[in-house]
């Protein structure tokens, strides 16, 4: 089976989990929007394009198998809060910026792991488990970019509880588009 084969061949499980990859892709681009529209650190602009294209090549792919009447319709939501979760740490600098990285890509690395390892040996959707595979290597090589970008000095309570706060609320996002 390829991208594209409609809704009506995708499993309701399969659709609640695509869904809540596009949201979750649509929101990393914000993320990284955010990012380029309040920092002025060149080293921290770079590494914010860069992973810019990563996520929009990943919003293609979703796009691909989950057709617009099956995503989010909480969209306008998943935009705003991904850019103010790019945007806020921004306002701190790079350091703040590359910890909230680091938490986002650490609980999209193990949402894309959970759908993998659902889809192991089911040929018909080994194409999909092939992307999905693809997309969560790209987000663990940015959760470790930015996990080293800002080693050192240990994140005081302030940062922790951002990153905290971070990690539960993409986790919410999910519980919400599995269903909206």
């Amino acid at each position: 089976m390829s991208a594209g084969m409609g809704a009506t061949a995708l499993p309701a499980d399969l659709r609640a989990d695509l869904r809540t990859d596009h949201a979750g892709e649509t929101g990393a681009v914000c993320i990284y929007r955010g990012v380029l529209a309040v920092s002025r650190d060149p080293a921290l602009r770079d590494f914010a394009r860069r992973h810019l294209a990563t996520e929009q090549r990943h919003l293609a792919v979703v796009e691909a198998w989950l057709p617009p009447g099956q995503r989010s319709r909480l969209l306008p939501l998943w935009r705003i809060s991904g850019w103010l979760t790019g945007a806020l740490p921004a306002l701190f600098g790079p350091r703040a910026v590359y910890a909230t990285i680091a938490a986002v890509e650490t609980f999209v690395d193990g949402h894309y792991q959970e759908q993998i390892d659902r889809l192991t040996g089911d040929v018909t959707w080994a194409g999909l488990r092939a992307e999905l595979e693809a997309c969560r290597q790209d987000e663990a090589h940015h959760r470790d970019e930015a996990a080293a970008a800002h080693s050192g000095a240990a994140p005081g309570l302030w940062l922790r509880a951002w990153c905290a706060l971070v990690g539960r609320g993409s986790a919410a996002a999910v519980s919400v588009c599995r269903h909206v």
